[in-house]
């Protein structure tokens, strides 16, 4: 048991941030990252002339549209980390959307949040019962949920919702009657609206450090800021706590754990439930957002959640930021669909250095590949002024499975994740 509660002293040393989202000393790297991606885009902005690229409505709109994928990736960390794959997440939060409708429209919004959370919970329970007790194949269990789901969300609307007196139908719920609270943070949106004047300004770099300083900071909803804060909690207690140690213990060999005492179908199922629970939180996002249930409100950003999760690299700082390239892509082509073009030139950017990258490592056919690539790219940029409107809105799925394919190599899962686990046999 000591073994699994204690941190090796041997451990080199390494940085909050980095343990948050590389795991490591990378911390540094990540930082000038995200910098060097601000200068870029600001650049990609006064060059193309699109102001929507970092307006702070723009920001705003994507940190809305995070929201539901980053609590659906969390709840994907939590039951992968414990070695049960969750393909279900998507019918979790669509149980959470059904079950945050029911309470909302009745009892406000704390109970929509506590009904689409127990909803999430009990989907979670389910994926559990069938692939910890039972040992069925993780991914027959989930799809099976995503299908279970759709059609009980149905079959409740129609028990519930039909010839109600206060509205809805088979389709959808009474609207919420009340909704979550919102504040800004004071310092910086009280009194002259500073970051607003600078906005307006259209200066290289300022400009925009201040529209994405004013989109996330000004009008937040109370859910928004409790998802938010859930990032570092999820690290904290996975990452620096004797639970979260014995928790991943489960998802790398649980025969190991096992015989050291660990209780593994235990904390299996934890995890499992807290995955639903933290999905259908999500669906619940979504249901504040639109102040009423719909049927097939969560659009597949389950499996979106879980592309990210597998971007992040099962890690709460990765699949945040996996979670926060979708919702940016998806406001971006909601806000103004000429600014969609100027990733055409981001992305002729971005290739072009992959090139240079490659043909420094003296790789010439990838150089070759990312140079005509980055060509096309500048190319439809220079050519193209407005996309067709269904390729505007499959541009979110694109950038997520582009950005995927980059990533994949540096990759790595918990080594029992999907494994089906029975005692003894191992």
């Amino acid at each position: 048991m000591s073994t699994l509660a204690t941190t090796p002293a041997t451990r080199p040393a390494r940085g909050p941030l980095g343990e948050l989202f590389l795991g490591g000393s990378r911390a540094r790297r990540a930082t000038w990252l995200l910098v060097a991606a601000v200068v870029l885009v600001s650049a990609v902005r006064v060059v193309s002339g699109e102001q929507a690229l970092t307006s702070s409505s723009t920001i705003s709109a994507a940190l809305l549209l995070a929201v539901p994928i980053g609590l659906a990736a969390l709840g994907g960390l939590f039951s992968e980390r414990a070695g049960v794959v969750n393909i279900g997440l998507d019918g979790m939060m669509t149980l959470g959307t059904w079950g945050a409708g029911f309470a909302g429209y009745q009892w406000g919004w704390a109970a929509a949040l506590v009904g689409g959370v127990l909803f999430g919970a009990l989907g979670g329970l389910l994926h559990a019962v069938a692939t910890v007790t039972f040992g069925v194949d993780h991914v027959v269990s989930g799809v099976a949920i995503n299908i279970l789901a759709a059609g009980l969300v149905r079959f409740l609307s129609e028990l519930f919702y039909t010839d109600n007196p206060a509205g809805g139908g088979v389709t959808q719920s009474p609207a919420l009657t009340s909704d979550p609270p919102s504040f800004s943070v004071p310092v910086l949106s009280s009194g002259p609206d500073l970051l607003g004047d600078l906005e307006g300004r259209h200066w290289f770099l300022v400009s925009d450090v201040a529209g994405i300083l004013r989109g996330l900071t000004s009008d937040v909803g109370l859910l928004t800021a409790l998802a938010v804060l859930l990032v570092p909690a999820s690290y904290l207690l996975l990452w620096r706590t004797a639970f979260g140690l014995r928790l991943r213990s489960c998802g790398e060999n649980p025969a190991a754990a096992d015989s050291l005492g660990v209780p593994v179908y235990r904390l299996k199922y934890v995890a499992v439930v807290v995955s639903g629970a933290l999905a259908g939180m999500g669906g619940v996002f979504l249901v504040f957002i639109a102040g009423i249930y719909r049927e097939g409100q969560t659009n597949g950003r389950g499996f979106i959640g879980l592309a990210a999760l597998i971007f992040g690299n099962w890690r709460p700082g990765g699949l945040a930021a996996g979670a926060g390239l979708f919702g940016y892509a998806d406001a971006l082509q909601l806000r103004s669909r000429s600014a969609v073009v100027a990733l055409f030139l981001l992305l002729a950017v971005l290739l072009a250095g992959v090139a240079v990258w490659q043909a420094v490592h003296r790789h010439v056919v990838r150089a070759v590949v990312a140079g005509v690539s980055a060509a096309g790219s500048l190319i439809a940029f220079l050519t193209i002024h407005e996309l067709a409107p269904g390729l505007v809105s499959f541009t979110p799925h694109l950038t997520t499975l582009l950005v995927l394919s980059l990533a994949s190599q540096r990759l790595r899962m918990p080594k029992a994740d999907g494994l089906v686990y029975r005692r003894g046999e191992h």
